[in-house]
């Protein structure tokens, strides 16, 4: 099971059709460095939207695709498609500079429309991913009948979209579970926050059997945002998921670095880091300025000082205790 961060494609809704170079870069860098390595970016509307579907508040597509250079070897970094945009050149063009996969998107019911777009991307040699838009206006078994006829045409992962967040958990489970039934390849879940319940739907996803979960950094996506993958990664890594995945590195790199640099967009963090790990570690927030005191004057990580603490007493921990930990941590 791993996670596919969609922040630098879903997430450019936030600030437009896409990412300036510098954020683009420093997204990347940051989920690399905490061993997120499947990573779709571009335009928020896809490749060849700039053009096509006068999406120009972003990068053109040549200019992520050369941003992109010193990052692609070894990782899975690749770009979103509509179906309808799916056209020869820009498919080449993509494969001639390396990226690992391109994602075709239509709606759930217009598959058999997107079968050339999937030739294209496999007659370029990429991974082709594929998302299953709108997934909640077909049944689980219409969406599953339809994955399987995908998967004929050549998709190596499919995606269920819960693109308007209506989703219950129940339902993710049907999902998930219907086309795990159906195909062979992936079966991944995208969920987006409209009734708050992304991260529910996802955990639900994983239990029925999801290989992969979309999610985005700080929840950043179009409408109410994606399932954060910050959440994911911590409450999924509790549940012995992404042994790969540094979460601490990944939380120090929002609080020093994505956070700070979202507030020109005035973007509102709903869990900041140190509240995700209260949260995570059972620490009650009563407790939180005693911890802060602590880590500042020993000089320790406070989210490693929060969790280390608590894992010894989280119903009454005092100042001794923090400070013997801390040492430790130090």
């Amino acid at each position: 099971m791993n996670l596919f961060d969609n922040t630098l494609r879903d997430g450019g809704n936030v600030v437009g059709h896409g990412f300036n170079a510098e954020l683009t870069v420093s997204i990347v860098k940051g989920l690399l460095n905490a061993g997120i390595v499947d990573i779709e970016l571009g335009n928020c509307k896809g490749l060849g939207a700039y053009e096509l579907n006068n999406a120009t508040n972003a990068c053109t597509d040549d200019e992520y695709l050369d941003i992109l250079q010193p990052y692609l070897p070894g990782n899975r970094i690749g770009m979103f498609m509509l179906a309808s945009n799916g056209l020869k050149a820009p498919v080449e063009k993509a494969a001639e500079k390396g990226l690992n996969f391109l994602r075709v998107g239509a709606n759930a019911g217009d598959g058999k429309g997107a079968v050339d777009a999937v030739r294209r991307v496999k007659e370029a040699g990429l991974v082709c991913r594929y998302s299953l838009m709108k997934a909640y206006v077909s049944t689980p078994e219409e969406l599953a009948e339809e994955a399987a006829m995908l998967e004929a045409a050549g998709v190596d992962k499919i995606t269920i979209m819960d693109s308007a967040g209506t989703m219950f958990p129940e339902d993710a489970t049907a999902y998930v579970t219907a086309l795990k039934k159906a195909v062979r390849i992936p079966v991944g879940f995208h969920g987006h926050s409209n009734l708050g319940l992304s991260q529910a739907n996802a955990l639900a996803a994983v239990t029925a059997g999801a290989d992969e979960i979309d999610c985005g950094l700080l929840g950043m996506a179009r409408s109410a945002g994606n399932c954060s993958t910050e959440l994911a990664a911590a409450t999924l890594k509790k549940q012995g998921y992404l042994q790969d995945v540094d979460l601490y590195g990944l939380l120090a790199y929002l609080d020093e670095e994505l956070i700070p640099a979202m507030k020109a967009w005035n973007y509102h963090v709903a869990v900041n880091p140190t509240d995700l790990m209260l949260g995570l570690a059972g620490c009650h927030s009563n407790y939180l300025p005693m911890f802060r005191k602590v880590a500042e004057e020993e000089k320790v990580s406070l989210l490693k000082l929060i969790a280390e603490v608590s894992a010894i007493n989280r119903k009454n921990p005092d100042e001794a205790l923090l400070r013997k930990v801390a040492s430790q941590i130090a």
